[in-house]
């Protein structure tokens, strides 16, 4: 059991407001960290997934970590600083005055973490199509279809040290997002699904109950296709822009992108 875990350190559940959508769609924040570096104590990605929505379909947004947005009660910066200043609940805030977005659950999951629920969920690893040779802490991949376990699908995911930068790390989280929700779709995977959901919920600090994801990783099996995907800032809503505090930062156009995203889920 993860509670068992001496390789990580303790999970605990935060306080989050949590509102469900006025669609009556059901959005999870979903926040990955790196405990590690200069970084540590902001949120590394920060995704939504909506399930249920209008839409009949699984629906992923994931917002750039740099976005310069009003973070409430606390002024401007970049979107991944709201985990630093009050945790997933200023980050639930922080999207919904920005972008018109509500999130009902949470799950936050740091680099170590992701890794065991990744294990837990495909014990032979996950076929994924790498999109190119990449390098990261060591683990070399290369190019084309290959089976990774959680440790190689974690350095793939975390990539940004090339000329797309954030951009494309983004465009693989979003793949390995895809990947994970088709796969689950393997009849051995769905055998293991309420015992790997129960080792995923020990490794994740989330309120998102064991039931729910039950339940809707069945759902997400039953239909076709994989998972829509958008990031935001949209493209032609955002420019580079550079702040004394924040350092590097996208300027961006926050009419623009509620726009964006209310499309996105309407469809």
């Amino acid at each position: 059991m993860a509670e068992h875990d001496t390789s990580l350190p303790s999970v605990t559940t935060e306080s989050f407001d949590g509102v469900q959508s006025s669609s009556g769609a059901h959005n999870i924040l979903i926040l990955g960290s790196d405990t590690r570096g200069e970084d540590a104590g902001r949120a590394d990605t920060i995704m939504v997934l909506q399930l249920d929505g209008p839409a009949h379909k699984p629906k992923l947004i994931s917002f750039m970590r740099d976005s310069f947005v009003a973070i409430p009660g606390v002024g401007q910066n970049k979107i991944n600083a709201a985990y630093a200043y009050g945790g997933a609940d200023l980050v639930r805030q922080t999207i919904k005055e920005n972008f018109g977005l509500d999130c009902q659950y949470y799950a936050k999951v740091d680099f170590k973490s992701f890794e065991k629920v990744v294990d837990a969920l495909f014990m032979n690893g996950i076929k994924i199509d790498a999109e190119k040779d990449l390098n990261l802490d060591g683990v070399d991949i290369k190019k084309g279809v290959q089976k990774m376990d959680g440790h190689t699908l974690l350095q793939y995911a975390r990539f940004r040290k090339d000329e797309e930068g954030d951009f494309g790390r983004v465009r693989r989280q979003q793949q390995v997002m895809n990947t994970i929700f088709s796969q689950l779709k393997n009849p051995l995977n769905l055998i293991r699904a309420p015992y790997a959901a129960g080792k995923a919920i020990g490794y994740t600090s989330t309120d998102v109950s064991s039931f729910f994801i039950i339940k809707n990783l069945l759902s997400i099996a039953r239909g076709v296709g994989g998972v829509d995907r958008l990031s935001v800032p949209v493209e032609g809503s955002w420019n580079f822009g550079n702040s004394s505090y924040a350092g590097s930062i996208l300027v961006i156009d926050n009419d623009a992108n509620r726009a964006a995203i209310s499309d996105f889920l309407s469809k």
